[in-house]
Order: C-alpha cells, then sequence, then structure tokens
C-alpha cells in the first residue's frame, strides 16, 4: 500500500507516516477515518479480530444503501468462518467470540437523528442494550441534495448523543457515491462537510463514498479510483466494477469492501493500531480504558 492511500486511512493530529515505514497511527484526539485503504484483512492481526469479536457490539441505522453493511459481514464470514459476525433484526444478537450487530434496517434520519422521536428512538436502543459501544447511522440518497444547514443538523445530532452517551462511539458516515451529476456534485459537497468536521474534531468516520469509488484491480494489485469531471472538478463516484443490484443497490465485490473496512474499525475501536509497542499511556489509552486492553 503506497504512502498516500496509509495517509488518508488514519488522520490524526499527530500521527503522520514516515516515508517508507509502517504509519504509527495514534487516535485519541485527532479523527479516525476508514477508507479504502483499510480494507486489506492481510494487515489485521487475528489477534485484533478476536478483540473485536469480544468485545464489539454494533447498532446499525440505516435503509437500502446501508444494508451492504451486513450483506458484506455475512458474506465474509460465508467465505471465511474465522470473520463470524451475526446481524440481528432490531435485536442485538448474543453469541460469543462474534461481532454482533444490532441491525435497523428502517433507521432514516426521521429514526435515528432527525426528529424528536427519532433522537428518542435512538435513546431507547441505546439504554436497552447497555452492551452496544458503538453506534452509525449510513445515509441512502438524502445527500444527493442536502443543504449545508440540513447537513449541520445531523452532525449536531450526532453531538448531542456523544454527550448523552460518553460510553458509545458514534460513527459518522459518508453518503453512497451511486449518482452523478448535480445530485453526485451536491453530495461530494456534503461528504466533504462530514469529512472536514470529523478531521477537526477527532471523530470517527466510516468513508462509504470512498469505499463506493475505490476499487483494486486484481490483475495489476493497483486502486482504481472511478471520477466524472463537474464544474471543471473530478468528482469521485461508484466504480463501475460496482454496477448490480446483488444487496444494497450494489455488488456482493463492494460490500465484502465495505464488511473489510468494519473490521478494521472494529478492530481499531477495540484497541488495535499500526505500533503494538505502544503503552497504555500512549494516545490511545482513553480508548483501551473504554473498550478493554485485550486482543
Amino acid at each position: 500500500m503506497n504512502r498516500t492511500a496509509w495517509r488518508t486511512c488514519f488522520i490524526a493530529a499527530a500521527a503522520i507516516l514516515a516515508a517508507a515505514a509502517p504509519a504509527v497511527h495514534a487516535w485519541g484526539g485527532g479523527a479516525l477515518i476508514i477508507d479504502h485503504a483499510c480494507s486489506d484483512l492481510s494487515r489485521l492481526p487475528a489477534q485484533w479480530a478476536d478483540s473485536a469479536k469480544a468485545k464489539m457490539n454494533l447498532y446499525n441505522a440505516h435503509t437500502s444503501h446501508g444494508s451492504q453493511i451486513c450483506a458484506g459481514l455475512l458474506q465474509l464470514e460465508s467465505d471465511n468462518t474465522f470473520y463470524s459476525a451475526s446481524c440481528g433484526a432490531n435485536v442485538l444478537p448474543k453469541e460469543p467470540e462474534t461481532f454482533c450487530v444490532f441491525d435497523n434496517n428502517s433507521g432514516g434520519p426521521a429514526q435515528y437523528w432527525s426528529t424528536v422521536s427519532g433522537m428518542n428512538s435512538t435513546r431507547t436502543v441505546l439504554s436497552s442494550n447497555p452492551e452496544i459501544n458503538a453506534s452509525l447511522f449510513i445515509w441512502c440518497v438524502e445527500l444527493n441534495t442536502y443543504t449545508e444547514a440540513q447537513l449541520q443538523a445531523y452532525l449536531d445530532s450526532i453531538c448531542v448523543l456523544e454527550a448523552e452517551f460518553p460510553e458509545v462511539t458514534f460513527i459518522y458516515c459518508t453518503g453512497t457515491a451511486q449518482y452523478v451529476g448535480s445530485n453526485g456534485y451536491n453530495r461530494w459537497l456534503r461528504n466533504e462537510q462530514i469529512r472536514e468536521f470529523c478531521r477537526a474534531n477527532g471523530k470517527v468516520l466510516f468513508d462509504f463514498a470512498d469505499l463506493d469509488a475505490w476499487w483494486r484491480n486484481p490483475d495489476t494489485e493497483i486502486w482504481e479510483q472511478a471520477t466524472y469531471r463537474y464544474n471543471e472538478l473530478d468528482i469521485p463516484y461508484q466504480h463501475p466494477q460496482f454496477e448490480g443490484d446483488d444487496a444494497g443497490h450494489t455488488t456482493i465485490e463492494s460490500c465484502l469492501q465495505k464488511a473489510r473496512a468494519m473490521w478494521w474499525l472494529a478492530a481499531m475501536l477495540s484497541g488495535w493500531h499500526a505500533d503494538p509497542s505502544d503503552s497504555e499511556e500512549s494516545s490511545w489509552g482513553g480508548l483501551k480504558r473504554r473498550f478493554g486492553s485485550g486482543g
């Protein structure tokens, strides 16, 4: 993986890549950004995948596009049982040594963050399932038309929930990169708004749009990004390799790419980072205290 790809994988206030060595990653005051560069499971040590299975319980709220995550997790487990995952329909599975997901497939903005009832629904899920230690809302196509102010309301609402549930890591997410033209341009603007907010405020970001736009060519072993020209800018969009409707309006290959990235994120939230010699007193200390130091 090249230096640029590693840099996009983890952007932290005091974590910069060395030119020819693996990155030393810190996530405490800085942002944790998971994108296509975080989808190579050969780089994820088995003990940290085990740590994720032992510790991580995710609330995943979404409508159609967000179903890609569980579709990918379950396909990955089918391909390799080591990556055991369980997605419960509006219930948190109780399976040991398994990455468990409370999967709400009717969790649009109004059911998660954009209305009083939606915020209360999220509060109820988290309060009723204290084992949940991470929560994610995945966009459908809302960002194709959202204004800056509408997107800011999302950011503000998640910050409110963060304050109310300090033991839960709220994962921010960019929107699907499936559309082009003016809708794709607006989506890109809103995705950039999310990314900048996460970088500036030390948040956790699952960069769904980036995972849509990049595909690793198995023949050349080179990452390829799909872009289109709009307003004299190159705007990323869903790679043609992922055009299909196997699950969540895309291909199983795309779902698997997102699932691998989700395993990276789960492992990192459970304490993994690139330099295992870092001490408990590093910037990872607070995170390790939240999820435990095993793995």
